[in-house]
Formats: structure tokens, C-alpha cells, sequence
């Protein structure tokens, strides 16, 4: 028997009970705090931005945005690769760190999960728009079509649609799955007949029998296994977009580790921006302690330094080419060129910043970790910029070099995503656990069966 299937009156080290902890961690989704309307409307309020942006996009077409000859990609593609970044690192922490047993993620867990399908949603708007016509968005998809006309499997486009879609399949399960004893727990503590109907419907009509724990910790194991893999090979294959490529700046075979490295980076610190806040608006500093913050600072440290080491390795494989047109971009056109003020940010930011934790001080500290995450946030932004827009905008030919330059439009899409990206965490506090109890409840168990032993 799990210690989440155990009565709910069992004391807890700190003399509280089982049901005691529930009944806190609950309550902070059942009695929402009063900031939540505000802030509800604030963010609502940017993703009418965005859907007026996407709205004025397709009735007039994607020139206005500041796409051109030879840029093509530009914002929308820079945004795409940043926000499937993001989305990985709810993956890592719940399936990679699930098959390594590290307890650390248990407090954390459900925050990622949560932000990698948000985060993959807002991902999944630019290469539609990019089209040019979305609705036509399912020739994309092998479906049976009558003419039989089947989608370029050699085409970048495609591989990302596959990917994409394939992760947010499968996160959402291994979500959704995760859910489903919190879920039954909000149905038994629900006050109106509405909320215990809803949640009972979505809790697929969980009781906690020894048998359905032993069943859904097999189906939560096994679904973490299929996870797994999805962590290395989505950014992989977005990365594949630019290294199959011939541009200067993007041909080059470090692309796919680089990438999954820069992911899990700028994913790791999405969750520090998000988290540190929640920690302190809904006080769980007793649920995720001094000791995740100081986890999270390193693998953000650590994945830091992956990314500083690929910097130089691109830099080093460009002057031992020999490929001029290479040696260009990489070692003139980007840290001196037109551009060069967000290369340099790119360094600061994501070079720089993370060496502050070293200092155990700055990663137990909520604001100065908060601030590093930021700046991370900003710098990998600019670095997905950066290297689209330089090889794109200065080639191999002299005569078709263009600068670009985003529009109003361009802005509005990006504030925008963000903006709905805001709006959805807000839901997903307000109505659904976002501390899982259950896991919770079973570590706090295990912990206290070890003191016991020792």
C-alpha cells in the first residue's frame, strides 16, 4: 500500500496529519486568493491582443509582419524555438527526474507539467500562421486524403508538426494521469454539488483502492519511459530545421545537443519565473523549500555552462572550416555586425548571469534567483534572434543582404503569447492541484520511514 492510500489521519513529522496537509493545499485552489480576478483580467486582457494580432495576420496575409527577402522566418520562428525551450523542462523534471528518483521534484512537478503544455500551445501558433493560410493546417498531417497526396517527409515543416504534436500528446497524459488522485480528492472536499460533479467526472471515478495505486503507478512509470525520450528528441528535430540547412551560421552538426541544452536551460528558468512568485502569493515556502530552490539554481548553473561551452565550440568550428562565408557570420557579422548589441546581451545573459550561483546565497535567495531566471529568459530569447536573422539577413550573396526590423504586428503576437501563456497558468492555479498531494503525501512517508530506521 502507498502512503497516498493510507487514512488521512496519520501525523506527520511536524505533528500535522495527513489530512491537515490536504485539506492546506487544497484549500489554496478551493478559497482562491483575491489577486486572482485582477490578474485573471490583466492577462486576459493581453490574449485579446494576441487573438487581434492573429485575426488581423490571416484576414490580411503575414506581410505585415517584417518578413522579407532573404528573412523569411524571423519572429515567428525565433518565438516557436524559444517557447518549445520553454516546454521542455516540464518534461525533465517530471519524467527524466521520475525514472532517477529524485525526490526534489515532487514539490515542483505539477508547476512544470502545467508550463510545458502552455508553453507548447503558444509554440504550436507560429508555424500556422507562418502558412500564410491555416486552414489549410492539416495537409501537414498524413491524413487519408482521396487524392492520396501525402505530406514532404523531407520537408523541416513536417518533422515539426510530428514532434510537436506527438509531445503534447504525451504530456498531457502523463499530466493528465498525474492528476487524477488530486483530482478525486477536490471531488470529496468540494463544498457545491457543481464543483464535486466536475472534478468527479475528471477523476474517471477514482476511490483509492490498494489495486488502482499499484495500476496507476505502473501507468505513470511507463508513460514517464515514453516521456523521456521526447525530451531529447523534439529539440533535436527543431534544431534539424536549421542545421540541414546550407546557410552560414546554421550548417553545423553541434546543433542538436546545443539545442537540447539551451531547452532545458531556458525551461528550467520559466519555472524559477513562475514559481518563485506562487511560493510567495500562496506562502508554500513549507512545500518547496530553500532546498528546490537551490536544486533548480544548479541544473540552471550546470545547463548554463553546456551552453557557454557550445558557444565556443561554434565559434572555434568556424575558424577551422576554412569556409569563409562561415568565418563571416560567425566571427564578424554577429559580434560586430548590425546585430551585434543583442549578441552581446545574449553573452551577459546567458553566460554571465548564471555564474552568480555559484554563491549559495544568490540560490536560496527568491529575488536573486528570480532575477538570473529573467535575464536567462531574455538572453535565450535574443540568442534564438540572433542566429536566425544574422545567416538570414547577410547570405552568400552581397546584393540581396537586407536588414529586418519587427512590426507593431510582430510585437503584439510575442507580448501576446506571452500574455495568454499568463492567462492559462492563472486557470490552471485556479482550478486545479497545483502541488501534487498524493506524491506529496507518499515522500513525506517514506521520508519519515527512513528516520525511523536510522
Amino acid at each position: 500500500m502507498t502512503a497516498a492510500a493510507l487514512p488521512d489521519m496519520r501525523v506527520l513529522a511536524d505533528g500535522s496529519t495527513y489530512a491537515e496537509l490536504t485539506d492546506e493545499l487544497l484549500g489554496k485552489v478551493l478559497q482562491p486568493p483575491r489577486w486572482m480576478k485582477p490578474a485573471l483580467l490583466v492577462t486576459f486582457a493581453g490574449t485579446l491582443v494576441l487573438f487581434a494580432a492573429i485575426t488581423y495576420t490571416v484576414v490580411t496575409g503575414i506581410g505585415v509582419w517584417g518578413n522579407n527577402i532573404p528573412v523569411a522566418w524571423a519572429f515567428a520562428i525565433t518565438n516557436f524555438v524559444w517557447w518549445i525551450g520553454i516546454g521542455h523542462a516540464g518534461t525533465f523534471i517530471s519524467a527524466f527526474l521520475l525514472l532517477l528518483e529524485q525526490r526534489w521534484r515532487t514539490s515542483i512537478n505539477r508547476f512544470a507539467e502545467g508550463m510545458t503544455l502552455f508553453a507548447v500551445m503558444q509554440a504550436g501558433l507560429f508555424p500556422l500562421l507562418h502558412m500564410g493560410r491555416p486552414w489549410f493546417f492539416y495537409w501537414l498531417a498524413p491524413y487519408p486524403s482521396t487524392m492520396k497526396v501525402w505530406p514532404q517527409f523531407r520537408s523541416a515543416l513536417t518533422w515539426d508538426v510530428v514532434a510537436v504534436s506527438t509531445y503534447f500528446i504525451v504530456s498531457f497524459l502523463f499530466w493528465y494521469l498525474g492528476l487524477v488522485p488530486d483530482l478525486a480528492a477536490m471531488r470529496d472536499r468540494a463544498k457545491e454539488r457543481w464543483r464535486r460533479r466536475v472534478y468527479g467526472v475528471f477523476a474517471l471515478g477514482w476511490y483509492g483502492s490498494t489495486r488502482s495505486w499499484g495500476r496507476w503507478r505502473i501507468a505513470y512509470g511507463l508513460l514517464g519511459g515514453i516521456a523521456t525520450p521526447l525530451v531529447v528528441s523534439v529539440h533535436s528535430i527543431v534544431s534539424s530545421d536549421f542545421a540541414t540547412s546550407l546557410l552560414p551560421g546554421w550548417h553545423s552538426a553541434i546543433f542538436p545537443p546545443y539545442f537540447v541544452a539551451g531547452a532545458i536551460f531556458s525551461g528550467f528558468a520559466m519555472v524559477v519565473t513562475l514559481i518563485v512568485p506562487a511560493r510567495r502569493l500562496y506562502r508554500l515556502e513549507r512545500v518547496i523549500t530553500a532546498r528546490h530552490l537551490d536544486n533548480m539554481a544548479k541544473m540552471l548553473l550546470v545547463t548554463g555552462w553546456i551552453v557557454t561551452y557550445s558557444y565556443i565550440v561554434e565559434t572555434w568550428a568556424a575558424w577551422q572550416s576554412g569556409d569563409e562565408y562561415e568565418r563571416y557570420t560567425q566571427l564578424w557579422m554577429r559580434p560586430f555586425g548590425p546585430y551585434a548589441w543583442l549578441c552581446w546581451l545574449v553573452i551577459v545573459c546567458n553566460c554571465v548571469a548564471p555564474q552568480l550561483l555559484w554563491f549559495q546565497r544568490v540560490r536560496t535567495s527568491p529575488v536573486a534567483l528570480w532575477v538570473v531566471s529573467i535575464a536567462v529568459q531574455i538572453g535565450m530569447w535574443s540568442e534564438r534572434f540572433v542566429l536566425i536573422v544574422t545567416s538570414e539577413s547577410r547570405d552568400f550573396l552581397p546584393s540581396s543582404w537586407r536588414m529586418y526590423r519587427p512590426t507593431v504586428v510582430d510585437a503584439a503576437l510575442l507580448f501576446g503569447t506571452c500574455s495568454f501563456f499568463l492567462f492559462l497558468f492563472l486557470l490552471f492555479l485556479r482550478f486545479v492541484p497545483f502541488i501534487p498531494i498524493s506524491e506529496l503525501k507518499e515522500l513525506k512517508h517514506d521520508l519519515a520511514k527512513e528516520e525511523n530506521h536510522g
